[in-house]
């Protein structure tokens, strides 16, 4: 009895109530990506028979992908751009002090699809605006980010120990780009940058996997 009333309430109640406890309920995804992307974020060449290619995210995003780009979007875009940035100053060091031609082979083919992921980043965001991009460039994310001391470890290596540390500092920084990818598919409104999250959370997954084969 008691069931059967609060099911005719509920259907009597205003739509608007309804709509706007639904759209309360959908704020804390948004939510959850400003926080990891504050929490994780700083915010190519074929390989050798042993490291197949890494996938690049910037391969084939549909046709008819949603293209409007939302500050969180933009904010995403941004911290993806500083740590892509971070990336390709590792993996410039790497290739300076890597020994095994596996790991050299295999950072070569991150630099490569990386260069591409961020010429298109950095496209979008112009497209988003003005606006967007500036507000997604007043974030700080020196506090965030794992790169600087991973350059430390990785110069101060002796030789004998250059592609461990790479190997770790590396793995370590693309995790952090998986995780702000994740958060980025669970709160984007562009499902263009979305699917380009997807792809990030692959091939940095990818990679990280190839690398654990390595060390």
């Amino acid at each position: 009895m008691a069931a059967d009333l609060s099911r005719r309430t509920r259907a009597a109640e205003p739509a608007g109530p309804r709509l706007r406890r639904a759209s309360a309920a959908a704020r804390p995804v948004a939510v959850v990506l400003a926080l990891v992307l504050a929490l994780t974020g700083c915010g190519g060449p074929p390989a050798a028979d042993q490291s197949p290619p890494v996938p690049s995210a910037t391969a084939a995003v549909p046709s008819g992908a949603d293209a409007t780009t939302s500050g969180i979007d933009a904010l995403f875009l941004a911290m993806m751009v500083a740590h892509t940035e971070q990336t390709l100053e590792i993996v410039a060091l790497g290739l300076d002090r890597a020994t095994d031609p596996r790991i050299r082979t295999l950072i070569a083919a991150v630099r490569a699809t990386e260069t591409d992921e961020l010429a298109t980043m950095r496209g979008w965001l112009r497209d988003a605006g003005p606006s967007a991009a500036a507000a997604a460039a007043r974030h700080d994310h020196s506090g965030h980010s794992d790169a600087a001391a991973g350059l430390v470890r990785l110069r101060a290596a002796a030789p004998a120990d250059a592609d461990r540390v790479l190997l770790d500092v590396l793995s370590r920084h693309q995790r952090t780009a998986a995780d702000l990818a994740r958060a980025q598919v669970a709160a984007g409104t562009s499902e263009r940058v979305r699917d380009f999250a997807r792809r990030i959370d692959r091939s940095r997954t990818a990679e990280i996997d190839l690398m654990a084969g390595l060390g």
